[in-house]
């Protein structure tokens, strides 16, 4: 049907498609085809063709995918080919190395807010970055125009502070609670929870 959503399955894969391509690009790759891809990421060369066929044509039979472009291209559907400003909310010893990862500024995101509830927290830093009370939060939020968040509270606070972030604009949440929040219907979340996916693991051992 023409015009119809892409399934968010298909959405979930390019950014593992992206991460190899910057991969190749690394390695001075100049052009690559949909079977190399998938060597890489265990995906089959079918299926990575139907899911980019989802956006337009990228590539030509025969000749393959030209990395530079196919990266441009999924950093625009991806809409990282700007840097989003993300608030951080909790900064106990997983938000603290959150705040501290190098790895998000390359990627399309740059930590630019961190908040706390904790008053020995509140008014330090984390190297550039001053630690906000979560009272302020709605507030601080709304100034700086911020729609991306990630919570790294305990689990018995996580419906709360949600609720304060959709109260601040707040269009998308990365949760790392390990629980599920209630939102609305407009408001984007994905989990990061590191015993879900052992617990899935150890079902094979």
């Amino acid at each position: 049907m023409a015009g119809a959503p892409v399934p968010d399955i298909v959405v979930g894969r390019l950014p593992l498609y992206l991460r190899a391509l910057v991969q190749m690009g690394d390695e001075a790759k100049e052009v690559t085809s949909s079977q190399q891809l998938g060597d890489r990421l265990g995906i089959s060369s079918a299926q990575i063709r139907k899911d980019l066929s989802q956006f337009g044509e990228f590539g030509k039979q025969g000749t393959g995918y030209n990395v530079a472009f196919l990266i441009g291209q999924l950093k625009r559907i991806l809409k990282v080919e700007k840097i989003w400003d993300v608030a951080l909310v909790g900064v106990g010893d997983l938000g603290r190395a959150v705040a501290h990862y190098a790895g998000f500024i390359d990627r399309g995101f740059r930590i630019a807010a961190l908040f706390d509830s904790d008053p020995a927290k509140i008014g330090t830093r984390v190297d550039d970055l001053l630690i906000e009370d979560t009272g302020t939060m709605v507030e601080s939020i709304r100034a700086r125009g911020l729609k991306v968040a990630m919570l790294a509270v305990p689990a018995r606070g996580a419906q709360v502070v949600a609720e304060k972030l959709v109260e601040a604009g707040i269009q998308a949440i990365l949760c790392y609670a390990p629980t599920s929040i209630n939102v609305p219907a407009n408001v984007r979340v994905q989990y990061i929870d590191p015993v879900l996916r052992m617990q899935q693991m150890t079902h094979y051992l």
